[in-house]
C-alpha cells in the first residue's frame, strides 16, 4: 500500500508498522532481538509494528539496525543552493523564513455621492 497525503495519521502509521514487520522478519530477527539491538523495550516495539505512535528517537534507533538511515537521509536531503545564490549570500546561512507581507488596511470604498 502507497503512503498517500489523503490517509489518515492513523492509516499511514499502520503501514509503517507493517513496513518495519515485513524489514524485520526480512532481516531474520524476533521482535526480543532487534528491540535489544535498538536499546528499546519489546513492548515498544510491538506498539510501533502496531501502528501506534512513537518517539522520533525510537524510530531512529530502530532504523538504524534496520539499516534504514540512508533511506532517511535521502528523504530528508538539505536543498541545494544554486551557485549564484551561494555567490550572492557570500556563505552566510539562511536563520529565518521571510514573512508574510500584510495587506494595506484601506478606508472602505464608497461610491461618490453628489450633493
Amino acid at each position: 500500500m502507497k503512503i498517500l497525503d489523503t490517509q489518515t495519521d492513523e492509516a499511514i502509521l499502520a503501514e509503517i508498522g507493517r513496513r518495519l514487520t515485513r524489514r524485520r522478519l526480512a532481516q531474520q530477527l524476533t521482535q526480543a532481538e532487534l528491540a535489544e539491538q535498538a536499546g528499546i523495550g519489546k513492548r515498544t516495539l510491538e506498539r510501533l509494528e502496531a501502528g501506534l505512535p512513537a518517539q522520533s528517537s525510537t524510530v531512529i534507533r530502530i532504523f538504524r539496525v534496520l539499516g534504514l538511515l540512508p533511506g532517511l537521509e535521502q528523504m530528508l536531503a538539505e536543498p541545494s543552493i544554486r551557485p549564484l545564490e551561494a555567490a550572492a549570500r557570500k556563505g552566510k546561512a539562511r536563520q529565518r523564513a521571510s514573512g508574510r507581507t500584510k495587506s494595506q488596511q484601506h478606508e472602505p470604498w464608497s461610491w461618490a455621492e453628489t450633493e
